[in-house]
């Protein structure tokens, strides 16, 4: 009959030498530093976390157009002395800042009818490209 005894517990003797497991060989060289550079999977990046979105560009939008528009208030403010316009045989009378502010507004709306006339010829021929197989 075989009987346990209390000898044989799962705390080791500190007499016998304790068994230590056999290293695996690596598959290279380890270097420590590509060890220390490993991402952690388990955190994430603060800054991925946040993403720009388009209310957020509309906002920024917002901010530098109400920056530009006070910018602007100031100059015609500034520029307050009248000057006289001359444009065939009309003239006028305007502050110079309002002048300037009309001469700047003016060639906006020319490069932006010239660039509108631009994507509509592109598009015409992007459509007439389409039809045709190419």
């Amino acid at each position: 009959m075989v009987t346990m005894s209390s000898e044989h517990s799962a705390v080791p003797d500190p007499a016998e030498p304790a068994a230590v497991p056999a290293p695996t060989p690596a598959k290279g060289p380890a270097k420590p530093a590509e060890q220390a550079k490993a991402p952690d999977k388990t955190t994430k990046n603060p800054e991925s976390a946040v993403k720009f979105t388009r209310t957020a560009a509309l906002w920024t939008a917002l901010v530098i157009g109400f920056l530009v528009l006070i910018l602007l208030l100031v100059f015609i403010i500034q520029n307050g002395n009248e000057v006289p316009i001359h444009l065939f045989t009309w003239e006028w009378n305007v502050q110079l800042g309002v002048a300037i502010l009309l001469a700047a507004v003016a060639g906006g709306l020319l490069a932006f009818s010239v660039a509108g006339i631009r994507l509509l010829q592109l598009r015409l021929a992007a459509r007439k490209n389409l039809k045709g197989g190419l």
